[in-house]
């Protein structure tokens, strides 16, 4: 994974050329943003369990007979199993919004998942299910449309910005379900 500047460095190198005015112009914008980033992964980090927890309530209970003998969330480590893969996909849906890189979301999370699930026998419109209502959760932390006690504010009077964040984590959320399905 590389930051923004490495990329943009890398990228002017394998041209042969400087960094011109559009480079120099995204790289200011992806500073003016840092806050914004850092405040939102924040929001994520402190709610990861709640998140988690609450996609995966959700999705069980649209599916009562996954806690039954024979379920896919019985017996209680399976649940766990399932709380603990929502946590790791949040964890890297985060590192890519604070990176604005999808790049560590695709290489160390999702490369593989589909395979893995599937071996395990894990439904994947179940698995499909709960990453919806993480994307759901998480954008409505970012944007302060949660209920929530731990809502993300926009302290930085920046409504469109956390918007553009928000969008942002949900293109991730996508490439998760688009990497599922």
């Amino acid at each position: 994974m590389l930051d923004a500047f490495s990329r943009a460095v890398v990228s002017a190198d394998a041209k042969g050329v400087c960094l011109g005015s559009d480079e120099l112009a995204a790289l200011r914008r992806h500073v003016a943003d840092a806050n914004i980033r850092i405040d939102a992964t924040n929001a994520i980090s402190q709610n990861i369990s709640c998140i988690a927890a609450d996609a995966v309530s959700g999705m069980v209970c649209e599916n009562a007979g996954m806690t039954q003998p024979g379920g896919n969330c019985y017996p209680t480590r399976r649940m766990a199993a399932c709380l603990r893969d929502g946590e790791i996909i949040l964890r890297y849906v985060s590192y890519a919004l604070l990176a604005g890189d999808p790049s560590v979301l695709d290489d160390r999370c999702l490369n593989g998942l589909k395979d893995t699930y599937l071996a395990l026998g894990v439904p994947i419109k179940n698995a499909v299910r709960a990453v919806t209502i993480m994307k759901a959760a998480t954008v409505a932390i970012i944007t302060d449309t949660n209920s929530g006690p731990s809502a993300f504010k926009d302290i930085s009077g920046k409504g469109s910005d956390c918007k553009n964040i928000a969008a942002e984590a949900a293109s991730y959320f996508d490439r998760v379900i688009n990497s599922l399905s």
